[in-house]
């Protein structure tokens, strides 16, 4: 598996234009990987998990064809995640030498966004409606979504891919996994698990919505008593806020100890 992390940040990015606090500051002076754009990664150059309004400076940055993206696969709906009106992009007539259609998976709210955005492009554009712990046949590999814990008002998803005999956990956005997906882990390996870690050292092993430094820490002993990650096998951590007032290197101290590797735009990883 080739992972390449686009985006590293939460909804306001690090640093957030916006924001003149401390974090952001030192993240705009220092540059190189303490500047941070909405999460998102890409796997095996076709794959990708969800789709900011950062997609297209991110790809060129990245020297990255999104032409030739096949699958996307859309955790939920919130504004850093899922941005549909921008693939009309890809439409016939804006983009030329397309020659297979995007399908977008995800849960009711994502098709229904979708449609709303792109139903008119049927030819470039097919639609796949996910549901929690439905394993789904994607070319040779299988996805199952799995429940997070990130908004009560949304089925947000998180995605076990089974893929050339690999496999790897994406784990964004949630805080601790709820049980229905802690018992659809139990007797599954993976060979990596990327994880939100939005906030810092917060003293909540078990928080919600997203997860924290502790959090993070917590999941990883519990997946290593589950066998569901060896000593050997990898976690990385993304999609940070500059409210937890850390930067890069903050980051890699609290987690360099534990194996945990600190995941930043434009990384690339071989499985």
């Amino acid at each position: 598996m080739k992972i390449h992390f686009l985006g590293t940040a939460a909804a306001e990015g690090v640093p957030n234009v916006f924001c003149r606090c401390d974090t952001c500051l030192q993240s705009r002076k220092l540059g190189g990987k303490n500047v941070r754009t909405r999460a998102s990664v890409i796997l095996d150059d076709t794959w990708k998990f969800d789709y900011s309004a950062d997609s297209q400076m991110q790809a060129l940055r990245d020297d990255i064809d999104l032409g030739q993206i096949e699958h996307l696969l859309v955790t939920h709906t919130h504004y850093d995640h899922f941005q549909p009106q921008d693939l009309i992009s890809r439409i016939e007539g804006f983009a030329h030498g397309i020659e297979h259609p995007l399908r977008i998976y995800g849960n009711d709210l994502v098709m229904f966004h979708s449609r709303q955005a792109l139903g008119h492009f049927k030819n470039r554009f097919a639609f796949h409606r996910m549901k929690p712990f439905q394993p789904v046949p994607i070319g040779s590999a299988t996805v199952t979504p799995l429940l997070a814990d990130h908004d009560p008002m949304e089925t947000c998803l998180l995605y076990f891919v089974e893929k050339d005999g690999k496999t790897l956990l994406y784990g964004n956005d949630t805080g601790w996994f709820p049980d229905a997906t802690w018992e659809w882990l139990q007797g599954k390996k993976a060979d990596i698990a990327i994880l939100d870690c939005t906030h810092g050292l917060t003293g909540n092993k078990r928080q919600s919505g997203h997860m924290s430094a502790d959090t993070i820490l917590d999941v990883q002993s519990k997946f290593l008593q589950e066998k569901i990650l060896t000593e050997n096998d990898l976690i990385y951590v993304t999609h940070f806020t500059h409210n937890a007032g850390l930067l890069h290197e903050d980051w890699v101290r609290i987690f360099e100890p534990h194996g945990i590797g600190v995941a930043y735009d434009g990384l690339i990883l071989h499985v």
